[in-house]
């Protein structure tokens, strides 16, 4: 009777072979499930590490310029351009305004790099005086417009208080520091700037080709 019934609860080998592939494709998801989860904390590290490494190196190389007005004498004032990054930089222009004024009052074209660590000095009582008048007290702004990785910035208006009195400097200090760092600007429509390198051939017309040149013409450095 024992025996009967042992054998009536033997499972037959091809039954216990046939569960093997079920066995196996469980395991296989339970494995699958683990991995997938290490994988997103992997991710998840990852993207944060991405994002201190970024704003580390925006830090580091972002550009950023510090612009001071200071007193020479009654009559000369000199600005300084402290480039506070990494990056070098290419100064196109500066621009002087009274802060009751939306607009700028003075501009002036540069075109000087300036290293990152460096400053650049310039003189500037002549401009400073025609922006604030022969007589005036109050503040003043200063900002710069320049290059950066083939791309243009422009810094926040650097403030200081002057006081200016019968076309004499009486006294130039500046006041705060700016609220925003530099910023890009954006440009709308076609990109305006001029490349230092022209092809000049470009521009010639094709009935001009391979004809007898004009004599108005001229050749240089030959």
């Amino acid at each position: 009777m024992h025996m009967q019934m042992m054998n009536s609860f033997r499972i037959p080998f091809t039954t216990l072979i046939s569960y093997i592939p079920i066995i196996a494709t469980i395991v296989t998801t339970l494995f699958s499930v683990i991995l997938a989860r290490a994988t997103l904390r992997y991710v998840e590290a990852t993207d944060k590490s991405l994002a201190l490494a970024r704003e580390e190196f925006e830090r580091e190389w972002s550009p950023d310029l510090h612009i001071k007005m200071e007193r020479v004498s009654s009559s000369e004032a000199r600005i300084i351009v402290t480039n506070l990054a990494k990056t070098s930089v290419l100064l196109q222009l500066l621009q002087l305004r009274k802060i009751s004024h939306a607009m700028p009052f003075e501009r002036c074209r540069l075109n000087d790099p300036l290293v990152g660590g460096m400053t650049w000095t310039q003189g500037m009582g002549k401009r400073i005086l025609a922006c604030t008048g022969q007589e005036f007290e109050g503040p003043i702004a200063a900002s710069m417009t320049f290059y950066a990785a083939g791309r243009m910035f422009r810094t926040d208006w650097f403030r200081s208080q002057i006081h200016v009195r019968d076309g004499r400097i009486i006294s130039l200090e500046p006041s705060n520091m700016p609220a925003r760092r530099v910023r890009v600007i954006e440009r709308k429509g076609p990109e305006r700037r001029r490349e230092f390198v022209q092809d000049v051939t470009a521009e010639v017309p094709a009935e001009r080709i391979n004809t007898k040149p004009d004599e108005s013409f001229f050749v240089t450095g030959a």
